[in-house]
C-alpha cells in the first residue's frame, strides 16, 4: 500500500514559490505542486485568478479571525475540504457503475 504514496512522481511534492499580493500587500506563498493545483481548480471554480481567490480567502480569514497565523497551512487545509466536498458530488454515470 505504502507504495502507492512513496513511488509517486517527486514533482508532486516539490515546493514551488509564486509571489503575488493579498489584498495590496506583496507576499510570496510556498506550497507543493499538488496544492497549488488544487489552489487553481478552487479559484477557476469561483471564476477568478488564483491571485484574486487568493485575496478574497485572506480578506474573510482576517475579518473572522483577526489574523492568519499560518495561511499556508490553512491552504493545505483548504485544498482536503475542496477534495472532501468534490468526493460528495455525484459523478456522472456513477449510479450506472454502482449497479452493474
Amino acid at each position: 500500500m505504502c507504495q502507492m504514496f512513496a513511488g509517486q512522481n517527486p514533482a508532486r511534492y516539490e515546493y514551488v514559490t509564486r509571489r503575488l499580493r493579498l489584498n495590496g500587500q506583496s507576499t510570496s506563498i510556498r506550497l507543493e505542486r499538488a496544492f497549488w493545483g488544487i489552489v487553481d481548480q478552487m479559484a477557476e471554480k469561483d471564476g477568478c485568478s488564483t491571485p484574486a481567490f487568493l485575496s478574497k480567502l485572506h480578506a474573510e480569514v482576517l475579518e473572522q479571525h483577526g489574523e492568519a497565523t499560518n495561511f499556508t497551512s490553512l491552504l493545505r487545509c483548504a485544498c482536503t475540504i475542496h477534495l472532501g466536498e468534490l468526493e460528495q458530488v455525484p459523478q456522472p454515470g456513477a449510479s450506472r457503475i454502482a449497479a452493474e
